[in-house]
């Protein structure tokens, strides 16, 4: 596996392994109205693209796929997923190890994040700490999520 910067031509394949991910990994904690909330009106690559300029993002790739991407934005952990078939071989441990020595390395004491249901554990076992569960609103739905924070 291989660790890259961000290039435009990715973002396509980027928005297909959000989707998916959402649809099939998330499925397990979140109800059908609630992922369609969370995926709907979310596919637009030229606004995710102008996002991704503005992080630091990084993508993982095996074989020429993308397999997982992550992107930080100052101390905050933006969106960090791993390709629905490649859960749960440390494709996302990696990418995060590597944002948050980014981040340290912008002189930042702490990261943080708002992790879905799903990944709060991944999260802990990192030794991310809850700060708060929140709702929030997508297409007048509303998600649980947590804010979580960690000193590096």
């Amino acid at each position: 596996m291989k660790i890259r910067k961000y290039k435009k031509n990715d973002c396509e394949q980027i928005v297909k392994l959000f989707y998916n991910t959402v649809c099939f990994v998330n499925s397990k904690d979140y109800s059908k109205s609630e992922i369609d909330a969370w995926v709907s009106g979310n596919l637009d690559i030229d606004k995710w693209h102008k996002s991704f300029e503005n992080h630091y993002c990084l993508i993982a790739e095996k074989e020429n796929i993308i397999v997982g991407f992550g992107d930080v934005y100052g101390n905050y952990i933006d969106r960090l997923y791993t390709h629905k078939n490649y859960q749960n071989i440390k494709i996302a441990s990696s990418i995060l190890y590597k944002l948050e020595d980014y981040v340290f390395k912008c002189s930042e004491k702490t990261i943080n994040t708002h992790a879905s249901i799903t990944a709060k554990p991944f999260f802990e076992k990192r030794g991310y700490q809850v700060v708060r569960k929140q709702q929030v609103e997508r297409n007048g739905i509303f998600l649980t999520n947590f804010v979580m924070e960690k000193v590096l």
